[in-house]
Parts: C-alpha cells; sequence; structure tokens
C-alpha cells in the first residue's frame, strides 16, 4: 500500500494539514496510486473527518511520536514543512520530499527550499500550490542527498583544538 506521511514536527502549521487533506491533494493522492495518508500533527489542529466523496485514502493523524523514524521508513513519499532536521532526517533515510514553505514566517525555510530544489534533493511549494505539486510530481527525477561526513568536522575541531 503505497502510503505518503505529512510532518509538521513540533510546530503548528495548520495551513499544511488542511492543504494536505482538501479535495484537490487527495484526488492527487488517488491519481499518483496512494492508498494512505499520514498526518503528523504537532501542535496544531488535527483533521477533522470529512464525509469521503471517494474511497481514495484511509487518512490518520497523530500529534506527536517520540520518534518518527517508523513514519519515515514506511513511508513512499513525506510532505513536511521545511524546518531543517525534518528535511534532513526525511532526506537521509531516503525518501522522497515535498518541503512546503509557511509563507507567514518567511524566515530561512525558502533559502534552505531553494538549496535543496537546486541540489536536486527535493520538491518545493507553499499551501496554495501544494496540490498541484502532487499532480505533476517526477520523484524519479530527484538525487539521492549526498550523506554526511562527520569524520571531517571532528578532525577539524580537533586541529582547531589543539588535540592532534
Amino acid at each position: 500500500m503505497k502510503s505518503m506521511f505529512v510532518t509538521v514536527s513540533t510546530t503548528s502549521f495548520d495551513e499544511l494539514i488542511a492543504a494536505a487533506c482538501s479535495p484537490p491533494a487527495l484526488q492527487a493522492l488517488q491519481s499518483r496510486g496512494y492508498q494512505k495518508l499520514l498526518l503528523q500533527a504537532g501542535w496544531g489542529s488535527l483533521p477533522q473527518p470529512q464525509p469521503s466523496s471517494s474511497p481514495a485514502a484511509a487518512v490518520e493523524a497523530f500529534r506527536f511520536k517520540d520518534s518518527l523514524a517508523e513514519e519515515l521508513q514506511s513511508a513512499d513519499l513525506v510532505i513536511s514543512h521545511t524546518g531543517a532536521g525534518s528535511c534532513l532526517e526525511t532526506l537521509e533515510n531516503g525518501k522522497p520530499l515535498i518541503v512546503v514553505i509557511n509563507d507567514k514566517l518567511m524566515n530561512h525555510q525558502l533559502e534552505l527550499a531553494k538549496q535543496l530544489h537546486r541540489d536536486g534533493c527535493v520538491l518545493y511549494c507553499n499551501c496554495r500550490t501544494l496540490p498541484c505539486t502532487m499532480q505533476s510530481m517526477n520523484l524519479s527525477a530527484l538525487k539521492p542527498f549526498p550523506p554526511g561526513q562527520p569524520e571531517k568536522f571532528a578532525s577539524f575541531l580537533n586541529k582547531v583544538l589543539g588535540l592532534q
């Protein structure tokens, strides 16, 4: 069963949750072969069950879990707020990612989304354009995120601190 996981981490981003549950988004989900939508709403509002106009997808929602590792591993597609931690954790798990910018914040999110997009690792949009992005997405064009090299940082830090 193909599944899509939407996460806002520890924030509140009701617009993203609503956009992911909107009829156009659910239609795009169904047309792309996804049967399950799992929403992590954080401090925001949990979506209200809507009478289904089609048997498009099973929709489940929760606020928090100790870890989202299981949800990330089982998802075929992740849609996330543009938090750096959420983006990196998803990409490090090798999952296709659509990042959604919160237009109300406009802090570092746009810069992060644009850079990850330029690197070919993610698609990005805002809440208004999410259904269209879901409908037109070409996930096979996304590049794998390069693995980190913590040993290089450790070596640099040891040199700076005079430990080498």
